[in-house]
């Protein structure tokens, strides 16, 4: 099938064994986060949720290229505070990290913006050669507010949560297994099959064990809801702001060139 075939779906859904495997497929897009893909999340979601076969989860992207691009520029140009405070992308990404049963990210190629912060909200991450991390969301007049302000230095500590967000700078893979932010770092041919071997080793525990684990570790996050709450309202001011429609713009324009 071509990408430019209209029924090839969004997200791809497969069970092996004890394993979900939910994968991005966008690539023509760089698996970027639209409402139609955002939908698709929401609905596997619904689906698996439940169901007590399933004892991880691996989240990977389609394409070598990206894990998950943010949103569309052009699309977040045009959104405004209404849009900041529904929290299109917070919700989801909430829900994939209250999602029962632990979820590991594949990644291979950019994990920019949302996809750094959809990488975030997974419990475990396995990256390729190839990934790219980075927040580059204040060099266009927004900021990270779908989970990167707790999640991040929760990972990586505050100092370097501070650079990152503050510097919009992108990091290799290297320096991500440096700094914690992912678990381990592979060739690009291999993330998808390590990612699956410790998904089958999560599986080989005790699913009730392991779920309250992960229950257990939630509280270490806090209070995110009000943290949430907070971003949604902070964006919404950027979201409104004279200088994101700028920069935006301007980011628009380079990239026709």
């Amino acid at each position: 099938m071509s990408h430019h075939d209209v029924h090839q779906p969004a997200l791809l859904d497969e069970v092996r064994g004890n394993v979900l495997i939910l994968t991005l497929n966008r690539p023509d897009k760089l698996n970027a986060l639209d409402s139609g893909l955002v939908d698709a999340l929401h609905a596997a979601i619904d689906v698996y949720e439940n169901r007590p076969d399933v004892h991880a989860v691996v989240l990977t992207g389609a394409g070598g290229k990206a894990f998950a691009a943010g949103a569309d520029i052009a699309q977040l140009r045009d959104r405004r505070a209404a849009d900041a405070l529904r929290g299109i992308n917070s919700l989801l990404f909430d829900r994939i990290a209250r999602f029962p049963c632990p979820v590991i990210a594949a990644i291979r190629g950019y994990a920019l913006g949302g996809g750094c912060e959809l990488a975030l909200a997974c419990d475990l991450r396995v990256a390729g050669e190839s990934a790219r991390f980075g927040q580059p969301e204040t060099g266009l007049g927004i900021m990270a507010a779908a989970g990167a302000t707790w999640r991040l230095p929760a990972l990586v500590g505050l100092g370097l949560a501070r650079e990152l967000l503050f510097t919009g700078r992108i990091l290799d893979a290297e320096e991500a297994l440096h700094v914690g932010m992912v678990n381990q770092v592979v060739p690009d041919d291999e993330v998808l099959d390590t990612a699956v071997g410790m998904a089958e080793m999560i599986s080989a525990n005790d699913p009730m064990a392991t779920r309250m684990t992960k229950l257990a570790l939630a509280q270490y996050e806090g209070d995110t809801a009000a943290m949430t709450r907070f971003a949604n309202a902070t964006q919404a001011a950027l979201f409104e702001n004279p200088e994101k429609f700028r920069r935006m713009d301007t980011f628009l324009a380079r990239r026709r060139k």
